[in-house]
């Protein structure tokens, strides 16, 4: 759980890679500063050929100018940032920060800054004199770095042109939404009822305010198993905790007797808990499926607002949820039971179910464009899509959402010639569903 916490933090922490970028530049010099090529190698006509203050000169016009950079770079960066939080969703930060070209591009102005002027320590001084002999192959691998970063400076500004354009931005969280729901979706059992807590069960608090990011119960269930007791787990993946709240219940199972709760057997519990609950400030797509939907839900509401009013954007967004709704109908939705090495169930997880997830994804979009036919028309063809998958539980949701929908039509739409084909192909997808 740690190390997944670690590695998590890592991946949107944005001074990570070029920390990283900074102590390999570091070492590239040391290593490449101690190389003496011999004048009559081949190689040799391709180290650097000027003096020790031509060399020295060059280090520190490098060095000069990458700072300019970066200062570019950091400020393109805000703006694509601000822009992202201001036009889409504050929620999509996260993915600007998590973006490797990004980190890549930054890392290596910072490494050549670094690299750079490291080597005003070795180049034309020694002892505190002025020398001629100076390590060219290093020289020459700040040259190499200076072409390296023009290259990615032009990458940078198509990297950053495409970012922010709303059809990558959505593309982006579909995947991510996508590849979470294939790594880390498990599935439920819809008609599995959670059961209450005894009177006596005893509440494991939650160490921390913020949101759960994740959960790994083995730790748990192990360590239920050893002390013969059931667990009830409150809250859902992406839901906030706060501390000191019951995070977890746990009891006595019914053949265990009177065996009384130990203090050895409750710290146990603790450890095991802080092994299988991961509380952060953050929401995160690690394992929260409905976080990615959030951020669809959050742009397509953003474009139906008065102040925006874009439409086609919203449909664009409806679209893409489609492809995740898809994904999502052809498995099982519900909490699940987690059972022990001997086939005793010994844990309760809770979960979202298809009619939270379908309501999460189009309810938003619904109630804000309701009265816009091209809006309703991309709701209705995404019910028909997710229509296409799944069985009669899913399409129980998507016919409550049908109706729903077309009730809204019939109120907010006031001319026929609009309201009578909408209803209409809402009337021919409820067909299809029967």
């Amino acid at each position: 759980m740690r190390r997944e916490a670690i590695r998590e933090y890592l991946a949107s922490a944005l001074w990570a890679m070029p920390t990283a970028a900074v102590v390999v530049a570091l070492i590239a010099g040391a290593g490449l500063s101690t190389i003496r090529l011999d004048p009559a190698s081949p190689f040799a006509v391709l180290l650097f050929q000027g003096t020790s203050d031509d060399a020295r000169n060059l280090l520190i016009s490098i060095a000069s100018t990458m700072v300019t950079v970066i200062a570019l770079v950091l400020g393109l960066t805000v703006v694509a940032l601000q822009l992202a939080s201001t036009q889409f969703s504050p929620r999509l930060l996260r993915n600007f920060l998590r973006d490797i070209p990004n980190q890549l591009t930054l890392s290596v102005f910072v490494a050549t800054f670094a690299y750079s002027t490291a080597g005003l320590y070795t180049v034309g001084i020694a002892s505190g004199q002025r020398i001629e002999e100076y390590p060219r192959l290093a020289v020459s691998g700040a040259l190499l770095l200076l072409f390296v970063s023009m290259v990615m400076l032009v990458f940078f500004v198509h990297h950053l042109a495409h970012s922010i354009q709303i059809d990558q931005v959505m593309k982006s969280v579909e995947k991510a939404t996508l590849r979470a729901l294939e790594h880390s979706f498990v599935e439920g059992d819809p008609h599995l009822r959670l059961p209450r807590p005894p009177r006596d069960a005893m509440a494991l608090p939650a160490p921390g305010s913020g949101y759960v990011q994740a959960f790994h119960v083995e730790a748990l269930v192990g360590a239920l198993a050893h002390q013969g007791l059931t667990a009830l787990v409150v809250p859902m993946v992406g839901r906030h905790v706060v501390a000191g709240t019951p995070l977890v219940w746990v009891w006595k199972a019914a053949d265990d007797g009177e065996r009384p709760l130990t203090p050895e057997a409750s710290a146990e519990l603790r450890k095991a808990l802080v092994q299988t609950v991961r509380v952060g400030y953050e929401r995160t797509l690690e394992q929260d499926v409905a976080f990615g939907i959030r951020q669809l839900a959050d742009i397509a509401s953003k474009a139906l607002s008065p102040a925006v009013n874009d439409p086609y954007t919203a449909n664009q967004a409806v679209d893409h949820l489609a492809s995740i709704l898809a994904a999502l109908a052809v498995r099982q939705h519900g909490p699940q039971a987690v059972r022990d090495a001997q086939g005793v169930v010994r844990l309760h997880v809770p979960a979202r179910d298809f009619d939270y997830l379908m309501e999460l994804a189009l309810g938003q979009v619904r109630r804000y464009g309701a009265s816009e036919p091209r809006v309703v028309r991309a709701l209705l063809r995404v019910c028909g899509d997710v229509a296409w998958f799944g069985d009669k539980t899913h399409h129980a949701v998507v016919r409550r959402y049908i109706e729903t929908l077309l009730s809204d039509v019939e109120r907010v739409v006031p001319q026929k010639a609009d309201r009578e084909p909408l209803l209409a192909e809402g009337a021919a997808i409820l067909e299809t569903l029967d």
